[in-house]
């Protein structure tokens, strides 16, 4: 099972910056799309970056681009989520998935990605 484990999250202020790091339980990333998707409360979740198995390809909601940066690191097997300029509209439980889609880092849809765990809690408040 594709199941990810997400670490980083806590609290910020606005403008601050943090950095989530999503891993594999016992298997590799090397051939698959990972997606991060957040879900405030009252709100469905929703896709904020998605980047290829190559890592050469990457999709932003409009929301994030040129605030957060997704980008993965074969060597460590790790996925990464670099937020700059984070706003409190960013406060929500934020989750990484897989997809065995190779093109589903085109779209970002949260159908395409599964399993989801717990997520990591991001809090953005002065």
């Amino acid at each position: 099972q594709l199941q990810l484990v997400e670490s980083g999250g806590g609290l910020v202020q606005p403008g601050g910056s943090r950095r989530l790091s999503c891993t594999p339980s016992g298997f590799t990333l090397d051939y698959l799309v990972i997606g991060w998707f957040r879900q405030a409360p009252g709100k469905e979740r929703e896709g904020v970056a998605c980047i290829s198995s190559s890592g050469g390809s990457t999709n932003y909601a409009d929301s994030v681009k040129g605030r957060f940066t997704i980008s993965r690191d074969h060597a460590k097997n790790t996925v990464y989520l670099q937020m700059d300029s984070l706003k409190p509209e960013d406060t929500a439980v934020y989750f990484c998935a897989a997809s065995l889609q190779r093109s589903s880092w085109y779209s970002c849809r949260r159908a395409d990605f599964g399993p989801w765990g717990q997520g990591t809690q991001v809090t953005v408040s002065s």
